[in-house]
């Protein structure tokens, strides 16, 4: 079974969804999710505005919407990255139809990415249309994080990897591990829909010498008023507060599981170069999610704490493979 190809494409669309998971982390940080007010284009035409006359029209078509061409073309860099990686992966999804007699070929699979990617870009207009509601946003950065390691699973398929009959402990550990930081992730992206990175300016406590009140019922409340612009967070202090302090202890979670998963994984070696990295990534991380909060989250710091997160997550899935390959074999 020669899968060259549809390897070739899976490794591109691999590399792609990563770009495209960090541009919209940039496009969050520098509040350009609504540079664009509409969807698929921008202000009425394929291309942010750029011309003089392109942001007079603009202005005249779209009273009240504020046109920052800086910001459209952040959006729309997005999107044109995120629509080249669904031409791949419907790409990958004719190739797999046209295999779908071939034994073993990964067919399901690569149909499940071409529907997860739809959905992403329902998500994508809904983004907008809703004006950054925070479960659409967060809905679309899990999105992003399923299609990562979907691509991930199938190259695996792809290059013939088979299927790990690992001991139950192990493999326990390491879904858990993959799900915890899944959850992580998504907490961050919750806390930056909500804006709530900064209600807490102290490293340790939320707001250094005074109690600090958390409403965790309205920052974890599903509830918001889809008529209304969210960009700037709408939500009151305590439960920003309140998101901001379950994120911080969903690190605390995240720094338990992955040492006790990269212990385990030392003991084998195909496993231990990833796991070092995953424990240099781990400490990185940590030191720039507190550097985040003791210089009040400069733009270019919670954009590296975005990347760490997604390395994090490449190096558990790496791991995770070397690992698994490892007992298989033993």
């Amino acid at each position: 079974m020669n899968n060259r190809r549809p390897l070739v494409i899976c490794y591109m669309a691999i590399v792609l969804t990563v770009m495209v998971i960090l541009m919209g982390g940039w496009t969050r940080i520098m509040d350009a999710g609504l540079g664009c007010p509409d969807w698929p284009g921008c202000f009425g035409r394929i291309t942010a505005p750029m011309s003089a006359a392109h942001i007079a029209e603009a202005q005249q078509n779209y009273a009240g919407v504020e046109v920052d061409a800086g910001k459209g073309w952040i959006e729309m860099v997005h999107r044109y990255m995120a629509s080249t990686l669904g031409l791949l992966i419907l790409l990958l999804a004719v190739i797999a139809w046209q295999k779908r007699k071939e034994n073993g070929y990964p067919v399901r699979l690569s149909i499940l990415l071409l529907v997860l990617v739809v959905c992403q870009g329902l998500f994508g207009m809904w983004t907008v249309t809703l004006k950054l509601l925070p479960p659409v946003v967060t809905g679309h950065l899990l999105g992003g994080l399923l299609t990562l390691t979907l691509l991930v699973m199938l190259q695996g398929k792809l290059r013939g990897a088979d299927e790990p009959e690992i001991q139950p402990a192990g493999r326990w550990m390491m879904r858990l591990a993959v799900l915890v930081l899944f959850m992580q992730i998504l907490l961050g992206g919750w806390t930056s829909a909500n804006y709530a990175g900064w209600a807490c300016t102290h490293w340790l406590s939320c707001v250094e010498g005074q109690r600090t009140d958390l409403d965790f019922r309205a920052g974890f409340s599903l509830r918001y008023d889809t008529d209304q612009n969210h960009q700037g967070g709408t939500l009151p202090q305590p439960a920003r507060a309140a998101i901001q302090m379950t994120h911080r202890l969903g690190a605390l979670v995240v720094t338990v599981v992955m040492l006790l998963v990269g212990v385990l994984a030392l003991r084998n070696s195909a496993s231990r170069k990833p796991a070092l990295v995953l424990f240099i990534l781990l400490v990185l991380q940590l030191f720039v999610g507190g550097a985040n909060v003791v210089y009040g989250i400069p733009v270019m710091l919670a954009w590296l704490h975005h990347l760490g997160a997604v390395l994090l997550l490449l190096c558990l899935l790496w791991l995770k493979s070397c690992y698994e390959s490892e007992v298989r074999y033993e």
